[in-house]
């Protein structure tokens, strides 16, 4: 009995995503975006202006595949269908065939790049619509099927003609590609005209097909499915329209992702590919990306207003309180303090007499006002119910880190740059919480340290107003 092939290991794809990576810039998302894509058999639009590599990546997905023949294009509105579809045989014309000899042709191409794609005229879209879809070509009187992994396309701009809605549709990933920024400026000045990577062994077919079969035993788990409504709700409030084949051409993305990660269930992270699959237009992907991040994981920094509010209010009591005089009572202490200064020069940093320091001290300290024990108690008390609560949330915001961290473990699809911010997000919040709760604890420590006087009435003050904070 044939064994049943296995899919290509993680450390294989991983190395095939470095390859496609070497000396492209800013280029992650793109090329683990392209690479799934034919990995799941899907077709791939990369929207961006000329010079952004997008030709260049589609030539290295070639190198990744084993027997997969290559064709690349550039599609003018004078274009053809024999430039991609081969010419007519004439030997066929004799016998009343149209037939074309499609032989080094797209129909016979494993990866292709298809360049300015929507420049097509309709007599090329409608043949590429069945061949992208289903994997046949119309050649003469019969459908014959194709070698087709996957179709890397670029334009400038997606259409806005709604004629070409349908060929849009085709592509279920929509990658943006952009110049790379000011930061990434100066790697690009410096890296050498040429770059080699080591190319890994091929994915042969039967791998592919492996890695199809466990695609389709991955399941929907119960927190996906909520994430993917959540979702669908999110993009009829925007006014996105997404087709049912759309969706499910994209579960099955999702299911390619999860196998070869070895996971045999969908979770939430997965729907990281959300703004390259329901994005309609190029703007549509940061919002899209935010509502992933921020709606969907909460993994965006807190900013923690009601403690915040809450640090402030204590702040501002504590100063009150601290300065506040005793009134008409220190009136002598206050004499006897402007005596001990005019005694001292006037300076009450001279720390050359000690026992003039210590008198300042305890005059100073006579002028300030005294609290009952009572009144204390109950500032102490309220700070600690709030760092109480506080605490918690650190607890949790922890913890949160801690199962994002987990999950973000072994992801091979999800762009780094995309790991790196969803866990700083949590970090920031971490630090936030963790700067408030060590100004609270200040804050504890001045109400402790304010004079007491045991002969003062046993009065509480009332409670600080902390509006905004969590009940």
């Amino acid at each position: 009995m044939t064994p049943t092939p296995s899919p290509p290991p993680a450390a294989l794809l991983a190395a095939h995503i470095a390859a496609l990576e070497s000396g492209l810039l800013e280029r992650a998302a793109a090329v683990r975006l392209v690479l799934l894509a034919a990995l799941a058999g899907e077709h791939v639009l990369l929207i961006g202006p000329p010079g952004t590599a997008k030709s260049e990546l589609a030539r290295r997905l070639h190198g990744v595949f084993a027997g997969a023949r290559y064709f690349e294009r550039l599609l003018t509105r004078f274009s053809t269908p024999e430039e991609l579809f081969g010419p007519l045989s004439l030997r066929a014309l004799e016998c009343d065939r149209y037939e074309r000899l499609t032989d080094g042709f797209l129909p016979t191409a494993g990866i292709a790049f298809l360049d300015e794609v929507f420049n097509a005229n309709s007599a090329i879209l409608n043949a590429l619509l069945t061949l992208l879809n289903e994997r046949e070509f119309d050649n003469g009187s019969g459908r014959v099927p194709v070698p087709l992994i996957s179709v890397v396309a670029a334009t400038n701009e997606p259409p806005g003609d709604t004629a070409l809605q349908a060929f849009h549709d085709r592509f279920l990933l929509r990658v943006p590609v952009a110049p790379v920024s000011d930061g990434a400026f100066e790697a690009l000045l410096r890296l050498p005209l040429r770059t080699h990577a080591l190319a890994p062994t091929p994915i042969d077919s039967a791998q592919r097909q492996a890695i199809a079969a466990a695609a389709a035993r991955v399941a929907l788990s119960d927190e996906a499915l909520a994430a993917c409504q959540a979702l669908r709700r999110h993009l009829a409030e925007r006014h996105i329209a997404v087709s049912d084949r759309r969706w499910r051409r994209w579960l099955g993305l999702m299911g390619t992702a999860a196998a070869s990660e070895g996971r045999a269930r969908l979770d939430v992270l997965d729907l990281w590919l959300v703004p390259y699959v329901m994005a309609a237009q190029p703007e549509d992907v940061a919002p899209l990306a935010h509502w992933f991040e921020a709606e969907l994981l909460g993994a965006v920094p807190q900013p923690a207003r009601w403690l915040t509010h809450a640090v402030e209010a204590f702040e501002q009591q504590l100063e009150i309180e601290r300065n506040a005089q005793a009134g008409a009572a220190s009136d002598d202490a206050a004499g006897k303090l402007a005596l001990a200064r005019a005694i001292g020069g006037g300076d009450r940093s001279d720390t050359s007499d000690p026992l003039l320091r210590l008198v300042s001290d305890q005059l100073e300290a006579a002028q300030r006002r005294h609290y009952s024990p009572v009144h204390l108690a109950a500032r102490l008390a309220q700070v600690d119910e709030v760092a109480a609560t506080a605490r918690q949330g650190e607890m949790e915001a922890a913890a949160a880190a801690a199962r994002l961290a987990a999950a973000l473990h072994g992801r091979l699809w999800l762009p780094p740059g995309l790991a790196q911010r969803l866990n700083g997000a949590h970090a920031q919040t971490l630090a936030t919480l963790r700067a408030l709760l060590q100004r609270l604890g200040e804050c504890r420590a001045g109400f402790a340290a304010l004079p007491v006087d045991e002969q003062l009435p046993a009065l509480a003050p009332p409670a600080l107003d902390l509006a905004g904070a969590p009940a």
